[in-house]
């Protein structure tokens, strides 16, 4: 079964990574080894810790009525 969610901010965003990262069975840290990358980088990713280029980018899509949807497809789904 997938699951979606409407993203509307970094925090939105966060979450979902979280869940998608918690049904792929993967650590923080386990994520991180794989995207050469730091276990804190992940974390301030799920907390949806603020930054300019992401205040920009939920910003222009406010502004242009765009909508960001996120699916999320548990290994092993069929859809």
């Amino acid at each position: 079964m997938a699951y979606q969610g409407k993203i509307s901010s970094a925090e939105s965003l966060g979450r979902v990574l979280q869940q998608a990262r918690l049904l792929a069975g993967l650590s923080q840290r386990e994520l991180a080894r794989r995207l050469g990358t730091t276990q804190k980088y992940i974390w301030e990713l799920e907390a949806g810790k603020p930054s300019i280029m992401m205040d920009r980018l939920f910003a222009a899509m406010r502004e242009t009525g765009m909508e960001l949807t996120a699916t999320v497809t548990p290994r092993g789904s069929d859809g």
